[in-house]
């Protein structure tokens, strides 16, 4: 019998972290899951964890395939009626799966859940009476097309614990519908395999609200994360990192953006441009790789921009509400999946 929860996880010298995430799975309240994990040939502890892990399918690989190209190999190898995606250095709350099951369960406008993850440094928790640092409380959009992550960085007083609906859910913990993933996926690949990794979610969640889908923010979903790629850390990330970033950047915008939301926010959305190209001319100059993969992923790009055209079923204007400078988000009971029937320009 299938599980109900699918939990994916992808791992790459992630050895640090690896026991810990493993062991807050076994404490989970909700059992009805199955976990299966792909290593991308990692050269650190990591398979001899894996070679110990307990009631865990592994699938072990002889190059670095991606974080994409890993996770769609991973949904399709289990059927389930929801999917957590899952990073091997979040440590989960034992009713975070149990939670976010529950809220889309009652909600089935909403193909995504988000909780609220906090910050884990150093292989450390806060003891007790010192305040948490939030990680992430889901995504959200600038005018100039920055994704970012509320809340992060700042001390939890509590200015997210209502529920509400937000952009999308940071790919550390992630929770799908299988259903809407279905309806997202393109030519076999739930996560775009040319980004290979980094901005796969916010470009799932970008098509995920085109056509309708909402995502959902439960703030009693609580879990740990080791966040290593943050704006202020550019300069100290290895170069491919911060050239699958840059590339990414790009595709994202050619497949999801329309030309009024462009020319709306031209202003920022070129300075940022500008400042970005220049910025890696002279001082990040293994970043230019990114330029050739660009193109050559520039076709299909192009043809899951006519696709999602096609089928998408909010307006253009409905979606811009969302690209704001502060932190944004959608009160529960002022949004419903929008009815059925494709909107074009």
């Amino acid at each position: 019998m299938s599980p109900r929860v699918l939990i994916t996880i992808v791992t790459y010298n992630s050895a640090p972290h690896l026991e810990h995430c493993l062991g807050s799975l076994q404490k989970l309240t909700f059992r009805d899951t199955a976990v299966t994990i792909w290593d991308n040939a990692s050269t650190d502890g990591t398979l001899d964890i894996l070679e110990k892990a307990e009631q865990v399918g592994v699938s072990f690989c002889d190059r670095n395939v991606g974080f994409c190209a890993a996770q769609n190999h991973l949904i399709d190898s289990v059927d389930s009626e929801y999917v957590l995606v899952l990073n091997p250095d979040v440590l989960l709350d034992p009713g975070f799966v149990s939670t976010l099951a529950g809220a889309l369960d009652s909600h089935p406008e909403a193909g995504s859940a988000t909780g609220k993850l906090w910050r884990w440094q150093s292989g450390s928790f806060p003891s007790a009476g010192e305040k948490k640092v939030l990680d992430t409380t889901g995504i959200y959009f600038t005018p100039a097309q920055r994704h970012l992550d509320r809340g992060s960085g700042q001390p939890d007083c509590g200015q997210y614990d209502s529920s509400d609906y937000v952009f999308g859910a940071s790919g550390a913990a992630a929770f799908f519908r299988r259903k809407m993933l279905g309806e997202l996926r393109v030519d076999g690949e739930y996560f775009d395999e040319a980004f290979f990794a980094y901005r796969e979610d916010a470009d799932l969640a970008w098509r995920a609200q085109w056509l309708g889908w909402k995502c959902l923010y439960v703030p009693q979903a609580t879990a740990f994360h080791v966040r290593r790629v943050l704006p202020e850390r550019r300069s100290i990330l290895p170069p491919g990192i911060n050239m699958h970033s840059f590339k990414n950047r790009f595709l994202m915008r050619v497949k999801n953006m329309d030309a009024g939301t462009y020319a709306r926010f031209f202003l920022p959305i070129t300075a940022r441009d500008v400042t970005a190209l220049v910025y890696v001319a002279l001082r990040e100059r293994t970043s230019l790789k990114a330029i050739p993969l660009f193109v050559q992923a520039l076709p299909r790009a192009l043809e899951a921009r006519k696709d999602l055209r096609r089928h998408r079923r909010v307006t253009p204007k409905e979606l811009r509400g969302w690209f704001s400078c502060r932190p944004t988000s959608q009160k529960l009971n002022h949004c419903r999946l929008s009815p059925t029937g494709f909107i074009t320009d």
